[in-house]
């Protein structure tokens, strides 16, 4: 975008400054009343709120963006990662998570920023700020990325199924089918009901740490003291600690959370609740990772597995093994419901980044038959990878370690990317970092 302000005016006038500048798009399903999962807000609702009722259910109202984001990324490919860490090193990575807090937060505040100010996209923030190439760059990597990280969810909903004595082609095949539909009523509130009862399923792997008994002042200790792995070769070490940052923060979440956050309709005004969302999915989201690090080390620390993780799967027999069917089974649910809900938004932040740069209509407001193209490629990227997974011989075991490499690669240039618009007042005006 030129050094004409995209934004530089009073929260309240922030859509009508952005959809008159030049270069920016707006959905106008994107302007309206806020109908979160547990409350809504009117256009015309300015009211001070004063006291604490009223602060909450406008809280209630907003939550979403944040929690789908954080807990959408502790997906297959975060319970593979996180699992692997455990098995093969302990605990003594746990460290590597309280590192990223403070990044998590940094990246995804600042793109609720840019969301809720301009009304504008990611991928169309980049490709008007810094040219055709840059965005094209962006859009691809995102493309190519969210592609196999998709399919990396249906490898993780096929071990899951494996496990529980489940069909992997019925079982897929009605994954996807839900997935699809969720996304697909017109309906953004049904949508992020949805995705909230997905939040509470991702939570079955906090109980197993009950079950198996850690113990606590080791999982202290290693979390707030870093240290690297006695006995491992540096180079697999550094690997996986690549793999756990761009499983934690992955590229995607950047284009999703902004994306998102316009399409609930979150304004400036909000910005304060939509943080506290943001810190809640951040709780969630490392308790989670803590917890399955945790729960492995103590699992197969001392038995014949410990530096031999093989899969996601594989932990769910070893929990079974040695602990009992119970935990294995919470295990195996949760990681289908996280594979499920990571593909639900990684598939949208594609659909929303393509809308965005292509001008197609692209909201969860919409039905299918009013933004065609929106759910052609949300649906198309479900359908594919659940195909690939299907596909006799197809190299999985590659795709899995790949992906999350790669996020970790790529998440340099998505944060530069971030801070040059962050730090831009032509785009964020008063909000400038």
């Amino acid at each position: 975008m030129p050094k004409t302000a995209i934004l530089n005016a009073a929260p309240g006038d922030r859509r009508e400054v952005a959809a008159h500048s030049r270069g920016a798009v707006l959905d106008e399903a994107h302007v309206g009343d806020i109908h979160g999962a547990f409350g809504s807000i009117g256009a015309n609702d300015h009211a001070p709120r004063l006291t604490l009722w009223s602060k909450i259910k406008t809280l209630l109202a907003i939550i979403g963006p944040g929690m789908i984001v954080m807990v959408g990324d502790n997906d297959a490919g975060a319970f593979g990662t996180y699992t692997q860490a455990g098995q093969n090193y302990g605990t003594t990575l746990l460290w590597t998570l309280l590192l990223l807090v403070p990044v998590l937060f940094l990246n995804q505040e600042m793109v609720l920023r840019l969301g809720t100010v301009t009304g504008v996209g990611h991928a169309r923030l980049i490709f008007e700020r810094f040219g055709k190439f840059w965005g094209a760059f962006s859009v691809i990597d995102l493309f190519v990325l969210n592609a196999l990280t998709i399919v990396t969810e249906f490898i993780g909903i096929s071990l899951g199924l494996e496990y529980l004595g489940l069909s992997k082609l019925w079982g897929i095949g009605a994954a996807a089918i839900v997935i699809m539909g969720a996304a697909s009523t017109g309906n953004f509130r049904r949508f992020e009901r949805f995705a909230m009862i997905l939040i509470l399923g991702s939570l079955l792997v906090v109980p197993i740490i009950f079950m198996v008994h850690p113990p606590v002042g080791q999982i202290a200790h290693d979390f707030f003291t870093p240290a690297m792995p006695p006995h491992g070769k540096l180079s697999e070490v550094m690997l996986l600690i690549i793999a756990i940052v761009g499983t934690t923060i992955a590229p995607w979440q950047l284009f999703f959370q902004q994306s998102y956050v316009i399409d609930k309709r979150i304004t400036p005004r909000f910005m304060a609740y939509e943080r506290i969302d943001l810190w809640l999915g951040i709780v969630i989201v490392i308790v989670g990772a803590v917890a399955m690090m945790a729960f492995t080390a103590q699992v197969f620390g001392g038995k014949p597995e410990f530096g031999n993780f093989a899969d996601a799967g594989a932990v769910a027999t070893g929990l079974e093994k040695y602990y009992g069917r119970l935990p294995g089974v919470m295990f195996a649910v949760a990681l289908i419901d996280a594979s499920i809900i990571g593909a639900c938004a990684v598939s949208l932040s594609t659909a929303y980044a393509l809308g965005d740069v292509l001008s197609l209509k692209h909201s969860l407001h919409r039905k299918v038959g009013d933004a065609k193209g929106f759910y052609a490629v949300y649906c198309g990227l479900i359908a594919v990878a659940a195909a690939l997974v299907l596909t006799p011989g197809a190299p999985l075991g590659l795709l899995t370690n790949l992906v999350q490499t790669l996020a970790g690669v790529l998440l340099p240039s998505a944060t530069v990317f971030l801070l040059l618009l962050c730090n831009d007042k032509a785009v964020l005006g008063p909000w400038v970092n």
